[in-house]
C-alpha cells in the first residue's frame, strides 16, 4: 500500500507538470531558463518553498529542535522579513532590468570579470557540495523511513545507492527537459503535498498524546519541557563557548539578517523564480505568499522535533537526525507512508533540480555565451544548458554515495563554503545597488578580501566569536575596503539603471499591507515565545 501511494502521487506530479507544459516553447532562452517569464504568484511561492525546504530542514532542523529547542525557529521566521525586502526593493529593480541571472546585474553595474568571478563561485558552491550532499542525505532518510533495502532485498548501502540513482535521474529529467517551468510546476504540487504531509506528522502525534484532543496533546508536550519552546537563546556569541553555540540571540542583529537577505534576495536558485514572473505584481505575490508559508513552516520543521523530545527524552541526543524519521514511522499509518516519502522525495528533487537549473543557467549565459560563442543561437544555448545539467547530474549521482564515508565532514564543508562565499557576494551586490562610488576594481578587491578574511578569522586563527558575528564584521569591512580601493582607482561612469521593458512593472497594491503584516507576525511570535 505504501509503495502504491508513493507511485501514484509521484506519477501524478510528473503527469500534471508535463500536461501543463504541452504548449510551451522551451527552445528559447527565456522559455527554458525563465519559464517564458510566465510564472504566477502561486507557482513562484510553491517553487520557492520547495527550493528552500529539503531533507536538511525536515530532518536537520527537527533534530536541532529536539536537542536545542525552538531557538532555531529564527532561520524560518526571519526569512519572512528578508522576503519583504526582496518584494519591495530587489524584485522591482531586477525585473526593470530584465535580468536572467544575478551575475548579469554585476556585469551591467561593474564589468564582465566581476560577473564571471561571481558565476564561477556560485557554480562551484552548487556543484561541489550542494548537489551530492542533497542526494545522499535525501536517500539516507528515504531509506530510514521507507526501508528501500528491505523492499528490494538488498543491503542498506545498496538501497541508498539505488535511491540516489532514482532520485538523481528523475531530478535530472525534470531540469533537463522541462527547464525552469517544469521545475516550478512540480515544486508547486510537491510544496502543497509537503505542507499537508508535514502537518500530519505533528497533528497525528498530538492527537495520540492527547487521547484524541489536539490541544491537550500540545499541553502535555509543552508541560514536559517548556524551556524547549523559548526562542531566545542565552548562549554566548563572544568569548568562551561562542564557537560551539547554536544561535545566540544577539546574532539576529549582526550577520544573521545579512545571510537571510542574501539567500532570499540574491541567491540565483531563489531569484530565478522571481525573474521568471509574468509581472512585478505576480513576483511580489509569490515572494510575500512565501513569507506567509515561512511563518507557518516551523509547524513542520520545528514542532515535530519538540514532540520527539516528549517521546524519546534525551536518549537520541547523540543521533538527533534520527528523531524525525522515527517520529514519522511512529505516528503515520502505513498507507500514508508512501505519500509522505513521495513528498519528501519531491523536496529533495526541488533542491536538486533547482541547483541544476541555476548552475546550467549561470554556465550557459555567463560563461559559454560570453567566452566561447558570443553569437550562439537560443536553440544552441538551450542545448548547452541541457548538456550542462546532464553532466552535473551525472557528476552528483556518481560521487553522492561516497558522502557516506564522511557525511559529517562533507556537510560541515557545505556550511563552511556557504559562509565563505555568501557574505562576500552579498557585499558586492549590495554595494552595486546602494553605493554608486564603488567601482569595478573596488568590487573585485572587496570580494577577494571577504573570501580571505572569513577563512583567516574563523578557520585559521579560530577567533572566539560566533560565526554569524564574523559575517557582520566581514560585511562592514568588505564595504569599507571597496570604498577605499575605489577611491584610489580611476573614476568610472556612474551606473544608470535602464528599463528593459520586458514586462509589466506595476506593483501589487496590497504588497505593503502584506509586508507590514508579515513583519508584525515575526515580532509578535518572538515576543510571545521569547517569554516562555
Amino acid at each position: 500500500m505504501a509503495l502504491l501511494t508513493f507511485l501514484l502521487f509521484t506519477g501524478f506530479v510528473a503527469f500534471y507538470a508535463t500536461w501543463k507544459l504541452r504548449r510551451d516553447k522551451l527552445d528559447t532562452q527565456d522559455g527554458y531558463f525563465l519559464g517564458g517569464r510566465s510564472l504566477t504568484g502561486i507557482v513562484i511561492a510553491g517553487s520557492l518553498l520547495l527550493t528552500n525546504i529539503s531533507t536538511e530542514h525536515l530532518v536537520g532542523l527537527n533534530g536541532s529542535a529536539y536537542r536545542n529547542g525552538a531557538i532555531i525557529i529564527a532561520w524560518e521566521v526571519t526569512s519572512a522579513v528578508a522576503l519583504v525586502v526582496a518584494a519591495l526593493y530587489f524584485a522591482p529593480r531586477y525585473l526593470k532590468m530584465g535580468l536572467t541571472t544575478i551575475p548579469q546585474f554585476l556585469e551591467n553595474r561593474f564589468d564582465g570579470l566581476t560577473r564571471t568571478l561571481i558565476a564561477v563561485l556560485l557554480i562551484f558552491s552548487f556543484v561541489a557540495t550542494l548537489l551530492p550532499i542533497v542526494l545522499y542525505t535525501g536517500a539516507l532518510n528515504i531509506e530510514a523511513i521507507f526501508e528501500i533495502s528491505d523492499l528490494l532485498n538488498v543491503t542498506q548501502q545498496q538501497g541508498i545507492w539505488v535511491t540516489i540513482l532514482i532520485v538523481g535521474s528523475i531530478g535530472a529529467v525534470y531540469a533537463i527537459f522541462g527547464g525552469l517551468k517544469m521545475v516550478a510546476y512540480t515544486d508547486t504540487i510537491n510544496g502543497f503535498g509537503l505542507l499537508v504531509a508535514g502537518l500530519l506528522v505533528p497533528i497525528l502525534a498530538l492527537l495520540s498524546i492527547g487521547d484524541g484532543n489536539l490541544f491537550e496533546g500540545f499541553g502535555k508536550v509543552f508541560e514536559n519541557s517548556p524551556e524547549k519552546f523559548n526562542v531566545v537563546s542565552d548562549e554566548p556569541g563572544v568569548g568562551e563557548g561562542a564557537r560551539t553555540a547554536i544561535l545566540p540571540f544577539e546574532v539576529l542583529f549582526t550577520g544573521f539578517m545579512l545571510n537571510q537577505i542574501y539567500f532570499w534576495c540574491m541567491h540565483q536558485s531563489i531569484i530565478q523564480r522571481v525573474l521568471g514572473a509574468v509581472s512585478l505584481k505576480e513576483a511580489q505575490k509569490g515572494l510575500l505568499f512565501t513569507g506567509i508559508l515561512k511563518i507557518l513552516v516551523p509547524l513542520v520543521v520545528v514542532l515535530p522535533g519538540l514532540i520527539g523530545f516528549y517521546y524519546f527524552g534525551d536518549s537520541l541526543y547523540d543521533n538527533p537526525d534520527s528523531v524525525y524519521p522515527l517520529l514519522v514511522k511512529k505516528v503515520l499509518p502505513l498507507w500514508l507512508t508512501g505519500f509522505f516519502v513521495a513528498v519528501m522525495m519531491g523536496a529533495i528533487l526541488s533542491t536538486f533540480n533547482s541547483a541544476l537549473n541555476s548552475a546550467a543557467t549561470l554556465f550557459s549565459l555567463g560563461i559559454y555565451k560570453r567566452y566561447i560563442n558570443k553569437n550562439t543561437s537560443d536553440h544552441k544555448l538551450v542545448s548547452i544548458g541541457k548538456w550542462t545539467s546532464a553532466l552535473l547530474a551525472i557528476f552528483a549521482i556518481g560521487i553522492a554515495p561516497f558522502v557516506a564515508n564522511a557525511p559529517e565532514g562533507l556537510y560541515q564543508l557545505l556550511q563552511q563554503l556557504n559562509g565563505i562565499f555568501f557574505i562576500p557576494i552579498a557585499s558586492v551586490i549590495i554595494a552595486g545597488f546602494l553605493f554608486p562610488r564603488v567601482s569595478a576594481g573596488g568590487a573585485k578587491i572587496g570580494l577577494l578580501f571577504g573570501l580571505v578574511f572569513y577563512v583567516l578569522v574563523d578557520y585559521i586563527f579560530e577567533v572566539q566569536l560566533h560565526f554569524v558575528h564574523i559575517w557582520g564584521i566581514e560585511f562592514v569591512l568588505n564595504i569599507l575596503v571597496m570604498h577605499i580601493a575605489s577611491a584610489l582607482m580611476k573614476k568610472e561612469e556612474r551606473f544608470v539603471m535602464q528599463d528593459a521593458k520586458v514586462l509589466d512593472l506595476k506593483p501589487w497594491k496590497y504588497a505593503k499591507h502584506f509586508s507590514a503584516a508579515l513583519i508584525s507576525c515575526a515580532i509578535i511570535l518572538y515576543i510571545v515565545l521569547g517569554n516562555v
